[in-house]
């Protein structure tokens, strides 16, 4: 499932620079980069750059709330749920847990549903490889969704959507808006449940904040 192409003309570079690099390019110029940085089974860099995204985002949930001392720690309005009493090892377990097993089953697992969603209507879609590296690179803005605030949770998670859907559309050759519809379940479950943007705007709808 994480297979690495020998030659990685079409994909993406290797190393933390061209990590960052893409992580820059798919915030500025998304369809550019879904049209040339995604190549059919070069999985491997989305899978790491995905992975750093989670892992950014989880730590600053226990960096800026304090998770390995505090349960729950409320901002204003915003009751911020944290891993529970772990130790500071165990925090660390959970993290690589999330990081190594649980961020990549569900990456792969929500590109298959997106696949089957795709194959009555898109003849001319992209493999399952194209479609998990469209939904790793678009976590980008995500890296910023472990902070303490439910409107910048919402921004990032509706950024990564709008990400989603563009990438989706370029890869798998589909107008935006069909595009968006097909996306939308897969993107739900991964923006809006895995990185919380719909407990975010539960959250901003009960202290009436829109």
């Amino acid at each position: 499932m994480t297979q690495w192409v020998e030659n990685t003309t079409g994909g993406r570079d290797r190393g933390p620079t061209a990590l960052a690099r893409a992580w820059g390019e798919i915030l500025v110029r998304p369809r550019r980069f879904f049209r040339t940085g995604v190549a059919p089974g070069d999985q491997a860099p989305g899978l790491i750059f995905a992975a750093l995204v989670v892992a950014l985002e989880e730590l600053s949930r226990f960096l800026v709330v304090d998770l390995a001392r505090r349960g729950v720690v409320s901002t204003g309005p915003f009751a911020y749920p944290a891993i529970g009493e772990f130790t500071p090892g165990l925090a660390v377990l959970v993290l690589l847990a999330v990081v190594v097993f649980v961020a990549p089953a569900t990456v792969h697992l929500t590109a298959a549903l997106q696949t089957l969603l795709l194959i009555p209507v898109a003849s001319e879609r992209g493999g399952v490889s194209e479609t998990v590296q469209v939904l790793c690179y678009a976590m980008a803005p995500c890296v910023f969704a472990g902070l303490p605030s439910p409107e910048l949770r919402v921004l990032v998670t509706l950024w990564g959507v709008g990400l989603y859907v563009v990438g989706t559309a370029v890869v798998h050759e589909l107008r935006l808006g069909f595009a968006a519809v097909l996306a939308a379940l897969p993107a739900a479950i991964v923006f809006g449940y895995g990185f919380r943007g719909f407990h975010a705007l539960a959250t901003l709808a009960s202290s009436g904040g829109f």
